[in-house]
């Protein structure tokens, strides 16, 4: 159950990702980052008045709003922001290979924090299943020789990789705090409300302290932008996010991060129609060898 979870969240990522860099491209990454939490909390609160009676859970206790909303922070503020971040310095390619750390980190942390352990032939799966991924997503064009790159755009580069690597720790982390807050069979949906109310509140309450309310108003004026957000937010931040959870409370939490890592490789075909990128050997060998590790994971 965990793992077909895990798999259908990087559909939806790989999805939502498309959504959302068409919408970016016409309002801006920091609208598209406050917009979609803020349809995916009003999304999730009906969802949960449908099935638990109420818009929120409000009979959890104080440490799973503690854990939860610790979670929401560090995985969809934080992780989140520096690989959006990321995307505009070194690009999404590059973004992604760091991405592919998520699996490593979490299942550290999974084990250091909450004593987790996996099977050699799951933590080699692992492994082969990020190396497949990461051979993919590093394909790009030649790089440009060092003396033809500015002392800025070098700045960028290794700001861009630091930010990188701080959304795969924040992302990682978010999904082992969110572990434990999951202790005892606690509803993932109801665990998504939490994750995504705490984060919906500290980037509103940042937004409105910074004067830009009116601002990210104004742009969901734009019918087009405004659609692919509707439609990422309910993708993404709504059935992924639930799928993720669900994920993580019923596989170990380096496996589930492993199958949620697939979105680049499920990006392919997309990329391929949608915006007639090339289909590469090399993209199909990692593809083939990412899948191999998942189904590992899945027979073991």
């Amino acid at each position: 159950m965990g793992e077909i979870a895990a798999l259908t969240t990087s559909l939806c990522w790989s999805l939502n990702s498309i959504q959302f860099t068409l919408a970016g491209r016409r309002v801006g990454s920091r609208v598209v980052n406050r917009v979609r939490l803020a349809f995916a909390v009003v999304f999730l609160s009906l969802t949960h008045l449908l099935l638990h009676g109420t818009l929120w859970p409000v009979q959890a206790e104080l440490y799973r709003w503690g854990w939860l909303g610790l979670s929401g922070a560090v995985g969809l503020i934080l992780g989140d922001g520096s690989l959006f971040h990321a995307f505009l310095l070194i690009g999404p390619r590059k973004s992604m290979v760091l991405m592919t750390l998520v699996p490593v980190i979490s299942t550290a942390a999974a084990w250091v924090l909450l004593g987790e352990t996996l099977l050699p032939i799951e933590i080699m799966a692992i492994l082969i299943t990020v190396g497949g991924i990461a051979w993919v997503v590093s394909e790009r064009e030649p790089e440009l020789s060092l003396d033809e790159t500015s002392a800025e755009e070098r700045r960028d580069r290794i700001l861009g990789v630091l930010l990188g690597i701080a959304g795969a720790t924040g992302q990682a982390l978010g999904l082992v705090a969110a572990k434990r807050g999951l202790v005892g069979d606690f509803p993932a949906l109801s665990a998504t409300v939490i994750r995504m109310i705490v984060a919906a509140t500290i980037i509103w309450l940042s937004t409105l302290l910074r004067g830009q309310i009116g601002r990210t108003w104004q742009a969901l004026g734009d019918r087009r932008a405004r659609l692919w957000l509707l439609g990422g937010a309910f993708v993404g931040p709504f059935v992924g996010v639930w799928l993720s959870l669900i994920a993580v409370r019923t596989a170990p939490v380096g496996i589930a991060s492993t199958l949620m890592a697939l979105s680049p490789i499920m990006l392919i075909p997309f990329d391929h129609w949608l915006f007639d990128e090339t289909i590469t050997p090399r993209s199909i060998v990692g593809t083939v060898v990412a899948l191999g590790g998942a189904a590992v994971i899945f027979l073991t």
